[in-house]
Formats: structure tokens, C-alpha cells, sequence
């Protein structure tokens, strides 16, 4: 009997706490909602641009490549929804958290609700998901369009993204969390973002390097998503430890997260 009542009490935490995750989410998309256009078109420029330079440009002298299959554009795009997943979850994230507890002073409302911390990582988490999942979809509707591969689509690969996008997120709500200043967050992207961006497997394959630079490169979340995504798209699944990694480290986030929550004072 003892057993059952902690089992009930437990689900119904977490009940608890997704419903109230869903509820930091449906603030988050009522302000988000009037600004879907430029979130897309906004986040799609860099990714277009990488597309037009490397993919076009640099791919143009790589044809015929072997280590590339044949076609550096089609090799590249995986990881182009990735990077623009990150860049997006990561970037939004901050920003809006940033915004509220800097300049509008509206975050304190939302740390004085009957809210536990761990809704609060969830529901501004899943906020930057949906960011990166709407910028990353206009760069899986180019990849295809590009390409004609629909394996863009795969339940796997959009799963991967999934992870991807909530890793990042994470990571930016504790960065939000974390700042003081707009500035700051212009150097953790600097320092974070920037190089993951063309160190994480999207522009090279990593299998090629020496062992100590493998070891640093696969170390990286993104770049685990790209190699998985990348072999999904090709037509095999994805590792394994690509799995574990991201969702390891999403967990993680989310449990630093919501202690940040629980001990943040603005």
C-alpha cells in the first residue's frame, strides 16, 4: 500500500510539473506567435549563407570528392539543420530570458509563482525548441528542394534535432539565468556558439582527423547531432551514443537549470 501511495504521488508530481511547463510554454508562445515570420526569416540568413558559400561555393571545387560521397552540399545540409537549431534554441533562449529579468523586469512575476523550478527549465526549454524547430524546418524545406532527399523528414532525424534544439535551449535558459549584461551573452556566444558552430562536424568529417582531435570534436553535443543526422539522411541509423549523449546532457541541463530556478534572485 505504502509503495502504491509513493508511486501516486510521484507520477502525480510530474504530472504536476509538465502541466505547468505547458503553461511557461503558452506564455512564451503568445509573445512568440506574433513574431514567427522574422524568428524563420531571421534565423534562416546564416544558414543560407553557409549553404551559398561552402555548399556552392567551396563544394563546387570538391565534386567528385570521395570522402564527401560525391557531393559536399549534400554532405553539409545535415549539419546545417543542426547548426541552425543550436544557433536559434541557444540564442532565442537567452535573449528572452535576458529580457525579461534586465529590461522589462517582468521575470520576477513568473519566479513568485507556486511553480516548481523544474517547470520553469521545461516550459522556457521547450520555448527555445519550438525557436530552433522553426528555423531549422525552413532549412530542411530548402534541403529538400535541394537535394529531393525526403529522408530530411525521417522520424529519426527530426527526433535527433529534437535533442539537438533541447540542448541548446537548455543551455541557454541557464546562460539567461546566468548574465548580467546583453554584453555577456554576445561573449558566451563567442566563446560557446561560434566555434561549435564550425567545429562540430558540419563543414568536415571528424573520422578524418587524428585521435586526440576525434576525441575533443565528438566531445561536442553538436557534433553528435550532425553525425547522426547525417547518417540518417544517407540512409543509415544513427549511433547509439549519439542518443545517450545528447539526452545525458539535456537531462543534466535541465537539473542545473531548474536548481538555478530554485536559488535565482532578481
Amino acid at each position: 500500500m505504502i509503495n502504491t501511495n509513493n508511486q501516486s504521488s510521484l507520477a502525480g508530481m510530474f504530472v504536476s510539473i509538465w502541466q505547468d511547463s505547458l503553461t511557461i510554454l503558452w506564455g512564451d508562445w503568445l509573445d512568440l506567435r506574433v513574431r514567427v515570420s522574422q524568428v524563420v526569416a531571421s534565423g534562416l540568413i546564416s544558414p543560407l549563407i553557409y549553404i551559398l558559400a561552402f555548399g556552392l561555393g567551396l563544394g563546387s571545387s570538391m565534386r567528385g570528392n570521395s570522402a564527401f560521397g560525391g557531393n559536399y552540399l549534400a554532405f553539409i545540409l545535415p549539419g546545417m539543420v543542426a547548426l541552425s537549431g543550436m544557433t536559434i534554441s541557444f540564442g532565442g533562449t537567452t535573449f528572452s530570458i535576458c529580457g525579461d529579468r534586465l529590461y522589462s523586469k517582468t521575470f520576477e512575476e513568473m519566479l513568485m509563482m507556486p511553480i516548481h523550478p523544474l517547470a520553469m527549465h521545461i516550459g522556457k526549454m521547450l520555448a527555445g525548441v519550438i525557436r530552433g524547430l522553426l528555423t531549422s524546418g525552413s532549412v530542411i524545406g530548402v534541403a529538400i528542394l535541394v537535394t529531393g532527399n525526403w529522408r530530411f523528414l525521417h522520424p529519426e532525424f527530426l527526433l535527433l534535432l529534437i535533442l539537438n534544439c533541447m540542448v541548446f535551449a537548455g543551455l541557454g535558459v541557464i546562460v539567461g539565468l546566468s548574465v548580467q549584461s546583453l554584453e555577456a551573452v554576445g561573449l558566451y556566444n563567442n566563446f560557446i556558439i561560434v566555434p561549435m558552430s564550425f567545429l562540430g562536424a558540419t563543414f568536415f568529417d571528424p573520422s578524418q582527423l587524428p585521435t586526440f582531435a576525434q576525441v575533443m570534436i565528438y566531445a561536442l553535443p553538436l557534433t553528435q547531432a550532425t553525425v547522426g543526422m547525417r547518417a540518417v539522411v544517407s540512409g543509415n541509423a544513427s549511433s547509439w551514443y549519439s542518443w545517450v549523449i545528447l539526452i545525458i546532457l539535456a537531462i543534466a541541463l535541465s537539473g542545473i537549470g531548474a536548481y538555478r530556478f530554485s536559488h535565482q534572485q532578481d
